[in-house]
């Protein structure tokens, strides 16, 4: 009993008297964790583009109000009521209030009283009625190139089918009717056939389609600047955006990936097998860079993107792909969704090459960010004739002899005015 009481008096330190006297203390030792290298990390650390960041603001604008239109097309007349609208805004994400909205862009909404029931309601301008006709009359007049991009995107598919679900949801991005499955596709009965459910199959491949957008600038390449074939074979265009910090050694690697050969987007194949990672990344790039060579804009939604994943054997985080390359693609961030555009198709904002789709559309646009201004341009000719109109509802006679009162009553005013004069003088 004795040797125990000792030996639990002299024991071992406790945690705290060893802390106490230790070199450093529990609270200040720190361990230091690698940072997170993540899709999350690397979309928030990206260098930006302000000039494509301010295009996709402007874009997120129009897709509100083309959005508006779409819930005013619900209604079987050519107007919606106001407070009608202001319940539904919800449905196109729209965050202020729908009054200050259609007041924000006077010249595609006129708001007006209802002759009947004296509410408040709103239609769309002349001018943005006709714009609207014009783009689908455009859409229309490019069948044929229509019939060329579905054959296309088929071709790039492993089994040649694409669901067309996933063609509906990109139909604007890629210029095609809203009722092509009705109106275009049974047309063509030799290159088209729908099996359940709900897929395209192409029924026979045109060897003339089987060449991708890129290979123009390829060509281009090894003719102008007398490159080797080994060099341009398999490269793609390269346009970092202003103020990308390149890394060191990536210049090498960047080379080295240039040189690298891969599958092509419209090589016959019934599996794609992955033996090397990184070809199969640079057959994903080429996929990627072929389908937004097809579209109108040359940008799509990158949740759109992923509809095409199982039917282009792309098994892979298609965000991630596109972040690993910000030489060839962008993402924006601006709106609610995230959208990626081909970097080499744009200069300053602006499409290198348009087409007559995205004329009609950049019309839109410049018509929705005229705003406020330029509303009251209106000749004094016709502010007079409409207000004739509405005073007379049309009558002429009731006009004219408006017209001859007003003359006398100028013609007494000059006399009087006259007589009053020559009596100062005397």
């Amino acid at each position: 009993m004795l040797r125990t009481s000792i030996l639990q008096k002299v024991s071992a330190p406790t945690l705290d008297e060893m802390c106490c006297f230790a070199p450093f203390d529990c609270s200040i030792q720190k361990r230091w964790n690698k940072p997170v290298d993540s899709a999350q990390t690397r979309l928030e650390n990206r260098t930006r583009d302000l000039k494509l960041d301010k295009l996709m603001n402007q874009l997120n604008k129009l897709r509100l109000v083309m959005g508006v239109h779409e819930l005013m097309g619900k209604r079987r007349g050519h107007y919606t009521s106001v407070q009608l609208l202001s319940r539904w805004k919800h449905m196109v994400c729209l965050n202020t209030e729908i009054g200050d909205f259609l007041h924000k862009y006077p010249h595609i909404f006129e708001t007006y009283i209802h002759p009947v029931k004296k509410n408040l309601c709103c239609k769309l301008s002349q001018k943005m009625v006709d714009l609207i006709a014009e783009e689908a009359r455009v859409i229309r007049a490019s069948e044929f190139a229509v019939v060329q991009c579905l054959k296309k995107l088929l071709m790039m598919s492993t089994h040649g089918t694409s669901n067309l679900h996933a063609l509906w949801l990109s139909r604007r991005e890629l210029g095609l009717p809203d009722d092509f499955r009705d109106s275009v596709i049974p047309k063509y009965p030799d290159c088209f056939r729908v099996e359940l459910p709900d897929t395209l199959v192409l029924i026979s491949r045109d060897a003339s389609l089987a060449e991708a957008a890129i290979e123009k600038w390829r060509e281009k390449e090894y003719r102008e600047k007398w490159l080797g074939e080994h060099e341009t074979k398999y490269a793609f265009p390269i346009q970092f955006p202003t103020g990308f910090k390149i890394e060191k050694g990536s210049r090498e690697r960047l080379k080295n990936w240039q040189m690298l050969p891969y599958v092509q987007p419209y090589e016959k194949k019934h599996a794609v097998r992955i033996r090397n990672v990184l070809r199969f990344e640079k057959r994903a790039v080429g996929i990627l860079h072929e389908f937004l060579s097809l579209t109108m804009e040359k940008m799509v939604e990158v949740e759109r993107l992923s509809h095409f994943r199982r039917d282009f054997s792309m098994e892979i985080n298609v965000r991630e792909l596109i972040l690993k390359h910000p030489g060839i693609f962008y993402i924006s961030t601006k709106g609610s969704t995230q959208t990626v555009f081909l970097r080499e198709a744009y200069s300053k904002g602006c499409l290198i090459e348009p087409n007559p789709v995205y004329a009609v559309r950049r019309k839109m646009l410049d018509l929705v960010l005229l705003g406020c201004r330029n509303t009251n341009q209106k000749r004094p000719l016709e502010q007079l004739d409409e207000r004739c109109d509405n005073e007379y509802n049309g009558d002429p006679v009731a006009q004219i002899a408006e017209c001859r009162d007003e003359e006398h009553i100028k013609d007494d005013h000059c006399s009087s005015s006259l007589h009053s004069d020559e009596q100062d003088e005397e």
